[in-house]
């Protein structure tokens, strides 16, 4: 029986050279990495948002459901000092007419912490010891390269142009993660605008390839066997899926984010900073638009997000993509609703068919 592997897989102890995306703010759940770990891919926490304990707690669940690997992301991006409530009055007003509309009070001031402590998350991964922890949007202080590799844990970082994918390399990380223009989510630049950091993923993947001698993990726009495919055939040795797992039946996304992904057609994302002050990309509903269209003012991140996030709940609760982050990669238009495990048995046997058809090809 034909089974698909690379060294990276095998390297990681993951049967399949798939990695579920970690998706902060809610689509990421237990069920999930539990069911995508247990079907031979990489479950991936993204903690970005969450507590110590909680990430203990959550962690410590997968681990009753199944033995095998599951990873760890957290954004790794500096926080802000104090913002003044009058720096953020201009921000305040922009939101003010589209709480009111969702039957809110006034949006109130962003008080810090914005974000859990990074010290004491990055302290709780050491202590959880996931077999993978990856960095996003920044570079991981080199004390905690050295702590997780000395836990033997597993380390990989996002990078959106060659010279962060030879920053990560320098730094000692295990694998790279070339995050291509058409990825969903917070895109990860660090060492450049990152609205100038968009190359595509087919030439972003093989560039990155060509540049590191680190095993290297496309992403953005790959929803099926025959992205994978394409993306082995760059060079890659595993391939990260997000806006594919967000209609799962094990995620935490809400039924109006499931259902704008099912019926995406493939010019409808956008990417945008006005919902959290980091440059996003997601389904362009009216929220998204006119906060563009107007050059809605934005406090930095993540106080931005604090912001907006009792508008983007009760958009959700309401069932009302308005307002709510419809996080999204350029190819939704592929996305299924399906169980995680069936899922990932579909990529698996559809990257096997896809080198097979391209093989034959190949004359003698």
């Amino acid at each position: 029986m034909a089974r698909l592997g690379t060294p990276l897989s095998e390297r990681l102890g993951i049967r399949l050279p798939i990695i579920q995306a970690p998706m902060a703010g809610g689509p990421t759940t237990p069920e999930l990495v539990a069911a995508c770990s247990g079907a031979g891919a990489l479950g991936s926490f993204g903690f970005a948002y969450t507590q110590p304990e909680e990430m203990k707690k959550q962690s410590a669940w997968v681990r009753t459901k199944t033995h095998r690997p599951f990873g760890i992301n957290l954004f790794v991006a500096p926080q802000p000092g104090p913002i003044d409530v009058t720096a953020q009055a201009a921000a305040l007003a922009a939101l003010g007419p589209w709480y009111a509309e969702m039957g809110l009070p006034s949006p109130e001031p962003a008080r810090p912490p914005y974000a859990p402590d990074l010290e004491a998350q990055l302290a709780a991964v050491a202590e959880i010891r996931p077999a993978v922890f990856t960095a996003h949007l920044g570079e991981l202080a080199e004390k905690w390269i050295a702590e997780f590799k000395s836990l033997g844990i597993k380390l990989g970082s996002s990078a959106t142009c060659v010279a962060e994918a030879e920053r990560v390399e320098a730094l000692g990380f295990d694998f790279v993660i070339a995050q291509g223009g058409e990825a969903g989510g917070h895109r990860g630049t660090y060492l450049r605008d990152p609205r100038e950091a968009l190359t595509g993923t087919l030439a972003l993947v093989r560039l990155v390839v060509r540049s590191v001698r680190i095993p290297v993990v496309a992403a953005g726009g790959i929803m099926d066997g025959a992205g994978i495919a394409a993306a082995l055939a760059l060079g890659a040795q595993g391939a990260q899926l997000g806006t594919a797992f967000i209609p799962c039946t094990e995620t935490g996304a809400p039924d109006v984010h499931k259902q704008a992904i099912l019926g995406a057609r493939e010019d409808e994302t956008r990417i945008t900073e006005k919902f959290s002050d980091k440059p996003a990309r997601g389904l362009a509903n009216r929220f998204l638009r006119e906060a563009e269209a107007k050059h809605l003012p934005q406090i930095a991140f993540p106080a931005q997000n604090s912001l907006t996030g009792r508008l983007r709940a009760a958009s959700a609760k309401a069932g009302n993509p308005d307002f709510y982050a419809l996080w999204a990669g350029q190819a939704a238009g592929l996305a299924r609703a399906l169980p995680a495990a069936e899922l990932i048995a579909q990529l698996e046997q559809e990257t096997i068919v896809a080198i097979r058809e391209v093989a034959a090809f190949v004359k003698e």
